[in-house]
C-alpha cells in the first residue's frame, strides 16, 4: 500500500464565486468578474495575503442571487493566490489566479458585500509518487486520454505530450481535469477527490465516459451528413428544374425580379428599402418550393401592402367639418367641439400628430358611428378594428414569420386595409379587451397609444418599425372600470352623456325615420309618423340610453305599414299615438307618476342607471319592536351605509324633530326600495332615506310634487351627487314639479335638458334641515323654528339663470 502524507490547516478566507468552471490546485485560471461580491473577494484579498477560495455555485448567479446558503454552493473549493487584476475596457476586471490547495468549507457568512468561509485546507501527496500502483493508475489513464483524442478534435494532442511529463498521480488528474473534461459536474467529482489514486481513478472512468458519448455523436454525425447530402442533391435538382421552367416561360422574370421591382418602384424609405433588397435575396437563394422561399414570399408581399409613405390630405375647413358632423349626429357637442379644436389647431400648426381620443358611453349613444363622421368631416381614411374579446397580444402585435399560419396584427391590418399612413382608426369596444396566458394584450396597445412610442411601432411579423404618429386614433368604451390605468393615462377621455326625451325625438325625426323608410322601400309621402307617435314610442316602448332599440321599433312599424299598404291596397298611412298600442301592442315600460296626495314615509328619491335617470321611491314602516333596522330592495353596500348613517343622523336631532328619543330601542325600522329585483347602489339616497324616515316618525306627509337627491354626512351636511342631467329628466318626466339638489350642484344646471330646466324649480340645500323644510307639509309647531327654512326665493323663482342660483348659493 502506498505511503501518504497529508498537511491540514484552518483559515478563514474570502470567498470568490464560481459557476460553470473549477478551479484546481497548482493550475493557473483566468476569469472576468462582474459580480460585487467577487469584487469584494479581491480587494479583501489584495488587502491582506491575496489568497482567496474560489467556490464552484450549483445555480447561475446574479448580483442579487448570491447568498450565504451552503446549499448552493459544493462542498470543496480551491485555494487560489492573485496574482494579477486588470482593468477591462468595458469596465469589469479581469483575474489571474494560480491554485494552491484544496479545501473543505466548514461554514458560510455574509458580511456586507463581501462574502466569506471558514475552510479546512489539505494536501494529500503520495510516496515515491504511489510507487507500481501509482505507475498503473497513470498508464490506465494516459491510454483513456489517448483514445479519447481521437474523438475530440478540439483538445490539442499537445495536452498528451504535456500530460506523459507529469509523474505527481494527483497532479496528473488535476490536469487532466482542467483540461479535457467537458462536463461541469465532473470536474467537481475529481476536485472532491483528496486522495491522489482515487482522484486519477475518477478521471479515467469520466474520459471512458465521454469517449463513449463522442463515439455515438460521431454515429449520428455521419448518418445526418449523408441525410443533409442527400437533401442538398434534390435542392440541386429542384434549382434545375426552377432554371428549365424559367427558360420555358420565354424569358419571364422570376419572383426574385418581379419582388425586386416592386421594391425599387415603391420609392420606401431607405431602412425599410435595405431591409426587403435583403428579404428578397434570400428568398432568391433559397431553394424552390421550400418552406423558406414560401415563407419570405409571404413576407414580401405583406411589407409591400403597407402604404409606408402614401397619405391624404385632411380638411382644415372647421365651418365644413361642423357642417357635416351637425348632418350626421344631434347632440354630442363635446365630441364635435373637440374635433372643431384639433382642426382649428391643425390648420395653424400642420405638424401636429398624436391625436388620441376615448369616447365613453352606455350602448347606443353614437359612439362608433362618430368616428365615420369624423372621418368624413376630415376626409380620411376610415378603418374599424374590433377589440371585443381579443384576448391574444399577438392579435395587436402580430405573429413572429417563422410561424406557421404567421400574420400580422390589427394595427398593421387596419394600415394595409386603409391603404394609407394617416387614417382614422377607430378602436371599437376597448374596454372588452381580455388576456389569458398568450400574453396581455391591453398592454401590447400600450405601445399604439403613446404619442412617444408609436412613431416607431414594432410588429412581430414585420420586424421593422412602422410610424404610427400621423394616424388619428378614437376608441370607444362603454365603461373605463375594465380599462387598466396605464392605458386609460394614453387617451383623452371624452364622456357621451344618455340622450334625453328631446335629443330622441330629434334624433329619430332626422336620421333613424329617414333612413328606415329608405331600407323598407317607403318615402314621407307614403307613411307619416306623427311627433306624438315617436314621443309615445320613446317614453313607452323604447327604455334605454341610446336609440337602437327606438330604430328597431321604428323599423317594426314601417314594416307593419308596409303590410297594411300591400294587403289592404293603401297609398298613405299615418300613424299617431293613439294606433302605436294598435301596431306594438301594450305598453311595455309603464311611465312614472307621483302620488295622488302627500303620501308620509315615501319620498320620491332620482335615481341614476345605465338606461338613464329614474324615479326612485324609498318606503319607510314604523314598527313596534325592539330597534331593528331591516333594508330591502336588492340594496348595495353604499346604499346600506346610507341607510344606518341616516338612522344615526336622525337620533342627534330627534328632540328637536319631537321624535321620541329611545325610538331606536323600541321601534324597528323598514327601509324598502321597490322593485327589489333590479340591483341599486350609489352615493345618492342619504337626503331621501332621512326625509322618509322623518316623515314616518313623525307622521308628516311629504310634498308629493317635489323629489330629491343628495348624500348626506353625520353632521347633517348635503354633499354634492353625479348624473343630475339624467336625474332631472326622469323627475321631469314623471310631473315632478320641484327637485332639492346639494347646493354644490349649482353648476350643473346649465347642462341640464332645457325643457326640464324650464318645468322644474330647484331648491339648492347645504343641510338636512333645509331639505326637510322643503319637503315636510305642516310642520310641527315645536320644532318649526329649529328645522329651519329654504329661502323663498329657492322655492319659487324660475330657473332661466342658473349661474344666479349659484350666487345666491353662495
Amino acid at each position: 500500500m502506498p505511503n501518504y502524507i497529508e498537511k491540514a490547516e484552518k483559515l478563514n478566507l474570502p470567498v470568490l464565486p464560481l459557476y460553470g468552471t473549477v478551479a484546481f490546485p497548482a493550475i493557473t485560471i483566468s476569469m472576468e468578474i462582474s459580480l460585487d461580491v467577487a469584487a469584494a473577494a479581491v480587494a479583501a484579498a489584495t488587502d491582506s495575503n491575496s489568497y482567496v477560495l474560489l467556490l464552484s455555485s450549483r445555480e447561475a448567479l446574479t448580483q442579487n442571487s448570491v447568498t450565504d446558503d451552503r446549499a448552493n454552493y459544493f462542498d470543496v473549493g480551491t485555494v487560489a493566490k492573485i496574482k494579477q487584476t486588470i482593468k477591462t475596457p468595458e469596465g469589469n476586471l479581469r483575474l489571474l489566479a494560480e491554485g494552491c490547495s484544496r479545501a473543505q468549507v466548514i461554514g458560510l457568512a455574509r458580511t456586507g458585500k463581501q462574502l466569506r468561509a471558514d475552510v479546512l485546507c489539505k494536501t494529500v501527496t503520495l510516496e515515491d509518487d504511489g510507487g507500481l500502483r501509482g505507475e498503473a493508475y497513470r498508464h490506465e489513464a494516459l491510454t483513456a486520454l489517448e483514445a479519447m483524442l481521437h474523438h475530440a478534435p478540439s483538445v490539442s494532442a499537445e495536452l498528451l505530450g504535456l500530460a506523459r511529463t507529469i509523474k505527481n498521480p494527483g497532479l496528473l488528474a488535476d490536469f487532466i481535469a482542467a483540461n479535457v473534461l467537458v462536463k461541469y459536474e465532473a470536474k467537481q467529482a475529481v476536485l472532491d477527490c483528496f486522495e491522489p489514486l482515487r482522484r486519477l481513478e475518477a478521471v479515467t472512468l469520466a474520459l471512458e465516459h465521454e469517449k463513449k458519448m463522442f463515439e455515438i455523436e460521431s454515429e449520428l454525425n455521419a448518418k445526418l451528413r449523408e441525410q443533409i447530402e442527400q437533401h442538398q442533391r434534390e435542392n440541386y435538382m429542384r434549382e434545375q428544374l426552377h432554371m428549365l421552367q424559367n427558360e420555358l416561360n420565354e424569358g419571364g422574370m422570376s419572383d426574385a425580379d418581379e419582388f425586386y421591382q416592386k421594391i425599387i418602384e415603391a420609392k420606401l424609405p431607405r431602412e425599410i428599402e435595405e431591409k426587403l433588397l435583403k428579404e428578397n435575396d434570400r428568398m432568391a437563394r433559397s431553394p424552390f418550393g421550400s418552406a423558406e422561399a414560401s415563407v419570405q414570399r409571404n413576407y414580401l408581399e405583406v411589407c409591400l401592402d403597407i402604404p409606408w409613405t402614401k397619405t391624404t390630405r385632411d380638411r382644415l375647413d372647421v365651418k365644413a367639418a361642423k357642417k357635416i358632423l351637425d348632418a350626421d349626429h344631434d347632440g354630442l357637442d363635446k365630441v364635435k367641439d373637440r374635433i372643431l379644436e384639433f382642426l382649428a389647431v391643425k390648420q395653424l400648426n400642420p405638424e401636429l400628430k398624436n391625436q388620441i381620443l376615448c369616447l365613453v358611453g352606455p350602448p347606443g349613444v353614437g359612439k362608433t358611428s362618430i368616428g365615420a363622421s369624423i372621418a368624413r368631416a376630415m376626409k380620411r381614411k376610415y378603418v374599424r378594428v374590433s377589440l371585443g374579446g381579443v384576448r391574444d397580444e399577438a392579435d395587436i402585435r402580430g405573429h413572429r414569420k417563422t410561424y406557421i399560419g404567421a400574420m400580422p396584427g390589427r394595427i398593421i391590418d387596419a394600415l394595409t386595409r386603409a391603404g394609407v399612413r394617416n387614417p382614422l382608426i377607430l378602436l371599437d369596444e376597448i374596454d372588452k379587451l381580455t388576456h389569458d396566458a398568450h400574453g396581455d394584450p391591453a398592454s401590447a396597445l400600450l405601445e399604439v397609444l403613446d404619442a412617444e412610442q408609436n412613431k416607431t411601432f414594432r410588429d412581430h411579423f414585420v420586424e421593422m418599425p412602422v410610424d404610427l404618429s400621423d394616424c388619428l386614433f378614437i376608441a370607444t368604451a362603454n365603461t373605463l372600470q375594465t380599462v387598466p390605468r396605464p392605458l386609460i393615462d394614453r387617451m383623452e377621455i371624452i364622456e357621451l352623456p344618455i340622450y334625453t326625451r328631446r335629443e330622441k325625438l330629434s334624433i329619430a325625426q332626422n336620421h333613424l325615420l329617414p333612413k328606415q323608410l329608405k331600407r323598407h322601400g317607403l318615402n314621407r309621402r307614403m307613411l307619416k309618423i306623427t311627433d306624438a307617435a315617436l314621443v309615445e314610442v320613446i317614453d313607452a316602448y323604447t327604455r334605454e340610453a341610446g336609440v337602437r332599440n327606438l330604430e328597431r321599433t321604428i323599423g317594426d312599424l314601417c314594416r307593419k305599414a308596409a303590410r297594411a299598404m300591400v294587403e289592404q291596397g293603401l297609398r298613405r298611412v299615418v300613424i299617431d299615438a293613439a294606433d302605436i298600442v294598435h301596431y306594438l301592442g301594450a305598453r311595455k315600460v309603464l311611465p312614472e307618476k307621483i302620488e295622488e296626495q302627500d303620501p308620509i314615509g315615501v319620498v320620491n328619491g332620482l335615481a341614476y342607471t345605465e338606461l338613464g335617470g329614474d324615479l326612485l321611491r324609498v318606503e319607510v314602516a314604523v314598527l313596534e319592536g325592539s330597534g331593528k333596522i331591516e333594508l330591502t330592495g336588492s340594496l348595495g353596500d353604499v346604499m346600506k351605509e346610507s341607510a344606518h348613517i341616516a338612522v344615526s343622523y336622525i337620533r342627534s336631532i330627534a328632540r328637536e324633530m319631537g321624535i321620541e328619543p329611545d325610538f331606536y330601542k323600541t321601534k324597528d325600522l323598514h327601509i324598502h326600495f321597490p322593485e327589489g329585483a333590479v340591483p341599486k347602489d350609489g352615493p345618492s339616497a342619504g337626503v331621501t332615506m332621512v326625509t322618509a324616515l322623518v316623515s314616518a316618525l313623525t307622521g308628516r306627509p311629504v310634498c308629493r310634487d317635489l323629489a330629491m337627491t343628495g348624500e348626506v354626512t353625520l353632521r347633517g351636511h348635503v354633499l354634492a351627487i353625479g348624473g343630475l342631467r339624467e336625474k332631472t329628466m326622469a323627475a321631469y318626466t314623471a310631473g315632478v314639479k320641484r327637485v332639492v339638489i346639494p347646493a354644490d350642484n349649482l353648476r350643473d344646471l346649465e347642462e341640464i335638458d332645457p325643457a326640464a330646466r324650464e318645468a322644474l324649480t330647484f331648491i339648492p340645500c347645504k343641510t338636512v334641515t333645509e331639505v326637510l323644510a322643503a319637503a315636510l307639509v305642516e310642520p310641527a309647531p315645536a320644532a318649526e323654528e329649529k328645522v329651519g327654512t329654504v329661502p323663498s326665493e329657492y322655492i319659487s323663482a324660475p330657473v332661466n339663470a342658473p349661474r344666479a342660483y349659484a350666487q345666491q348659493g353662495e
